[in-house]
């Protein structure tokens, strides 16, 4: 409790903390929601496999002095794009075209973080400091997560169906190829967003944890996307307080917090908690 009083006297001084603290509660609200569609339907190795591809358009961002959004979101949807050309073009499994093309985008990465290394640290941008997010990102923060929040409610129905049943959607007209893109667009967005504040090494935790939390606790799916989004922001605020009090790498802390959240809910979840599926089966 002593820390929380002591990180709200630093809050009410310090602009620094205060604009923090809102954008990685926005991310983690976005992050949650999100999460939701990607985990239901199975895509949580996609996420991951963007959040390392973006790297190389990060670095060759900063290589030509531009804002490492354009080129990370260009890289993002060229992965998404290949990984389902090769999918369906070839007798290759998801996971496999996963694989080749997340490999590849990430060595590039790497393989140009070592030439400019040198010149520029992107060690924030690998691991996240929310504390050195400057104005025009913060901006660019705020409106990409209205933008994606915004498409999610305009096509919320077809990003419904195709999650819950694709094969009804597609036989009745709807075009599932499309919303597909749509969603590999809103995730490669999300991913960019949230580089600053977890990197990109740790956004997929924000990601699926939040979410996959929250579908340990209900059935309900409109309810799901509401304590993922809870439990995104909650999770953030708890890591920037720690992390901030404590002196440590600010993503590192929200990812781990996020996990004893789903920890404390895989253990005592009144739905499928260890705890009660135990005693069910003791009981049987």
């Amino acid at each position: 409790m002593l820390l929380f009083v002591n990180f709200a006297n630093d809050f009410m001084q310090y602009k620094f903390l205060q604009e923090a603290l809102w954008v990685s509660m926005v991310l983690g609200i976005g992050c949650g929601i999100v999460g939701c569609f990607i985990i239901l339907r199975g895509l949580s190795l996609m996420g991951d496999a963007i959040s390392h591809a973006v790297i190389p358009g990060v670095a060759i961002s900063y290589m030509l002095n531009i804002n490492y959004f354009i080129g990370a979101v260009i890289f993002g949807i060229m992965a998404a794009l290949g990984m389902g050309f090769i999918k369906e073009n070839s007798k290759i499994k998801s996971d496999t075209s996963i694989g080749i093309v997340f490999s590849a985008f990430l060595a590039l990465g790497i393989l140009l973080i070592t030439k400019i290394q040198s010149s520029i640290d992107l060690n924030n941008i690998l691991f996240g400091n929310v504390l050195t997010i400057k104005n025009e990102e913060r901006t660019l923060t705020y409106l990409a997560i209205a933008g994606v929040l915004l498409t999610i409610f305009l096509f919320y129905k077809e990003l419904l169906l195709t999650t819950f049943d694709p094969v009804m959607a597609k036989a009745s007209g709807m075009k599932v190829k499309l919303i597909n893109y749509i969603l590999m667009t809103i995730l490669t967005v999300i991913t960019v967003v949230s580089l600053q504040t977890v990197g990109a090494i740790l956004v997929v935790a924000m990601l699926i944890t939040p979410a996959s939390t929250a579908y340990l606790l209900t059935n309900n799916f409109k309810t799901m996307l509401l304590l993922s989004a809870l439990l995104g922001a909650i999770s953030s605020v708890i890591g920037l307080v720690v992390s901030v009090s404590y002196n440590l790498p600010s993503g590192v802390v929200i990812v781990l917090t996020s996990a004893v959240l789903f920890l404390i809910a895989f253990i005592l979840s009144p739905r499928d908690g260890l705890i009660i599926n135990y005693l069910k089966t003791k009981k049987l």
